[in-house]
């Protein structure tokens, strides 16, 4: 696997061109930038530095939308984290993670999707760039990534850079490193993974 900072720099590259060169489908506007969850800490410095640049020259204006907030605003306008404890406490670790990606999927609840199209809605995306982070919220199996990507064609125009923690092996990418995590689901996106 090639360094952070060179897929930082890959990444980068992409991000200075015109038109960006980022993602592959206009109706799907994002990348995924894929770093393994040892690098977390210093993949936030990276991503803070990469925003500097990107901003002091002009490029796009950055906005961080981080996933583990909308997770816990989706619990929070749902049913509350006490309907939450309370299931765990009654029916153990797998039915309350069951229960919030119940609250992340089923639209009497607070969609994912839903969600993070309201976050972008305000944005201009000819000016600016979401940094979409803190996916290691919905591990070790709330809610998949590659799902939100697929729900997320055609609900934005806002260019998007979702920074996902994931090792690979071959072809396949494990969400957090997690090995049941393997192959579930594809990313439909340019992947900065090596």
């Amino acid at each position: 696997m090639s360094s952070l900072k060179e897929r930082i720099k890959r990444l980068e590259a992409d991000l200075r061109r015109d038109p960006l060169g980022h993602y592959m489908y206009h109706d799907l506007p994002f990348a995924t930038f894929c770093y393994t969850p040892a690098e977390e800490w210093a993949m936030r410095g990276e991503v803070a530095l990469l925003k500097t640049r990107l901003e002091n020259d002009h490029i796009r204006c950055i906005v961080y939308v981080s996933l583990a907030d909308l997770l816990w605003r989706a619990i929070d306008e749902s049913e509350g984290l006490d309907a939450v404890i309370s299931l765990e406490a009654q029916a153990g670790f797998d039915a309350a993670q069951q229960q919030i990606n119940d609250y992340l999927s089923d639209p009497d609840f607070r969609p994912l999707p839903g969600l993070l199209a309201e976050q972008l809605r305000s944005l201009n995306p000819h000016k600016d760039l979401a940094f979409i982070w803190r996916a290691g919220a919905l591990a070790p199996n709330i809610y998949r990534v590659s799902k939100l990507l697929d729900e997320m064609k055609g609900r934005t125009h806002v260019p998007c850079v979702l920074f996902l923690p994931a090792t690979t092996e071959g072809a396949s990418l494990r969400f957090m490193g997690i090995a049941e995590n393997e192959g579930r689901g594809s990313y439909h996106t340019k992947v900065y993974v090596d």
